[in-house]
């Protein structure tokens, strides 16, 4: 049993017959872990100054994103002061 609970959280139940359903539930599973775009990466070689970019981006992207969600998270209180008092 200990070897199969690694796989227990990519593992989709066929239900009633439906592999359609099933397996677009296992892209979306495989897509949120990054599996296939590291897949569909190693599938070429990636020069070493492409991977530095691709790394550089993807940093600069959860930055940003962090900091959005932040802001976004910040404008969501409800107990914030009004910057614009008598207006």
């Amino acid at each position: 049993m200990a070897n199969h609970l690694r796989f227990l959280g990519r593992t989709v139940m066929v239900q009633k017959g439906n592999v359609e359903a099933a397996y677009g539930a296992l892209n979306r599973i495989l897509a949120q872990d990054g599996l296939a775009d590291a897949v569909r990466r190693q599938r070429y070689y990636e020069k070493p100054c492409r991977r530095r970019q691709r790394l550089a981006y993807e940093a600069c992207r959860r930055v940003y994103n962090a900091e959005m969600g932040r802001k976004i998270a910040f404008l969501g209180r409800c107990s914030r002061q009004d910057p614009w008092v008598g207006c």
